[in-house]
């Protein structure tokens, strides 16, 4: 079993069911009053020849405070799936790839535009590791924050479910279209405090996204979902190899 703490100083969501509307909130209760970050608009180059689901991202990324320092974890099972596919229908039409969805083919494609876009030189992972890659993307952006915890660290998790026609062995209630996007900071430095805990999944198929159990989590004012473990009441999700729990502190 694996247990983590961290903090949460702010963090910014995006789905279908809010279309175009991003939503934000603040631990501070200084900034409860205000319905947008004082930012600037997403810069162009966060925008051109990116996915929807690559731009929504990059929107929430670029809307949270820190971005200029902070290190980036980028988490998607799937990534930009549209720009694969459509590599893919290049290829089999014996036609190479557009130079410029090559260049943004790759896994970490989304955490480079948003670095450069920043300034950021802070370095930044790119992961996927199934259902579970929303689960491992937080484990890993907790280890950086332990690690260095003077840094802050951000969480982007992105993802959107296959095309119908495109086979997946995982099921319907694993997938999420979803845009998360997290400021880990310690514990110290908030009120809005997490323990996460990891154990391995004895269950052969995974529940709902873990992504989409934490942002309803993170919403609740009493955390009253699924408990694990007496007197510890949070929210659980199931993956492919891990079980996935979280609880306020």
């Amino acid at each position: 079993m694996v247990e983590l703490e961290f903090g949460i100083a702010a963090y910014a969501a995006w789905n279908p069911q809010s279309g175009t509307q991003t939503d934000f909130h603040w631990s501070s209760e200084g900034d409860a009053d205000h319905d947008r970050p004082a930012r600037p608009p997403v810069p162009q180059l966060l925008r051109r020849r990116v996915t929807p689901i690559g731009q929504a991202a990059l929107r929430v990324a670029w809307a949270l405070p820190q971005v200029e320092r902070a290190r980036f974890v980028f988490a998607s099972r799937h990534g930009e799936f549209d720009r694969t596919m459509t590599m893919l229908d290049q290829l089999a039409a014996e036609d190479g790839p557009s130079p410029a969805d090559f260049s943004l083919g790759v896994h970490n494609a989304l955490a480079g535009l948003l670095s450069i876009c920043a300034r950021n030189h802070g370095g930044h992972t790119a992961l996927a590791a199934g259902v579970d890659s929303f689960g491992f993307g937080l484990m890993e952006a907790t280890a950086c924050l332990i690690d260095r915890p003077e840094d802050p660290v951000m969480l982007v998790y992105y993802d959107a479910g296959l095309p119908t026609d495109y086979p997946d062995t995982a099921p319907a209630c694993a997938e999420a279209t979803l845009a998360l996007a997290l400021a880990l900071v310690p514990q110290s430095e908030t009120s809005k405090r997490v323990v996460m805990t990891a154990i391995p999944s004895a269950d052969a198929d995974p529940g709902e996204a873990a992504a989409a159990v934490f942002l309803r989590f993170l919403g609740t004012t009493v955390w009253d979902a699924s408990a694990i473990g007496v007197g510890e009441v949070g929210a659980t999700a199931i993956g492919a190899r891990m079980v996935w729990h979280w609880r306020h502190v």
